[in-house]
């Protein structure tokens, strides 16, 4: 069990208009794990939370593709801009620490690196690190094969 497990509950309820429980949930994730995931941000299927996502902050209007994996204290939230929350690809690693900030998309086949702070666009199948995050390496193969079964 993790905090995605806590999310998919949350998610589910929310979904069937059930607003206040959904919260709740929520709230008990964040006890729990330390994270704040709500049901009402917009996480693909097969995402994953390493070390049962302890310390992960994702802003409620957020949306994150399929098959990606957060690190812990891991943040996807918004700047001082009310307006605008990230947009994160499929097939995207989020390594430890790292912040993806603002009205942004992330690409598809992404890897960013720990304690990254992303406030730009990042193209597809990309490796990006550094603060301000910055484009270290154009990749041509899927990011899971570089990561060596950590998925």
């Amino acid at each position: 069990m993790n905090i995605i497990s806590f999310y998919r509950l949350s998610r589910g309820l929310y979904d069937r208009g059930f607003f206040k429980i959904s919260k709740f949930i929520t709230r008990l994730g964040f006890l729990v794990f330390n994270s704040h995931v709500p049901g009402s941000a917009k996480i693909g299927r097969f995402s994953k939370a390493a070390y049962g996502g302890s310390g992960v902050i994702i802003h409620k209007d957020a949306i994150v593709g399929e098959r990606v994996l957060f690190g812990q204290g891991t943040t996807i939230g918004r700047q001082l801009d009310p307006l605008g929350v990230p947009r994160v690809g499929d097939d995207v690693y989020i390594a430890t620490g790292a912040k993806i900030l603002g009205d942004i998309r992330v690409g598809n086949n992404v890897i960013i690196g720990a304690n990254a702070v992303v406030i730009r666009d990042v193209p597809d199948n990309s490796i990006v690190a550094g603060v301000p995050a910055k484009l270290i390496k154009t990749i041509d193969k899927p990011i899971y094969d570089l990561l060596k079964g950590l998925y």
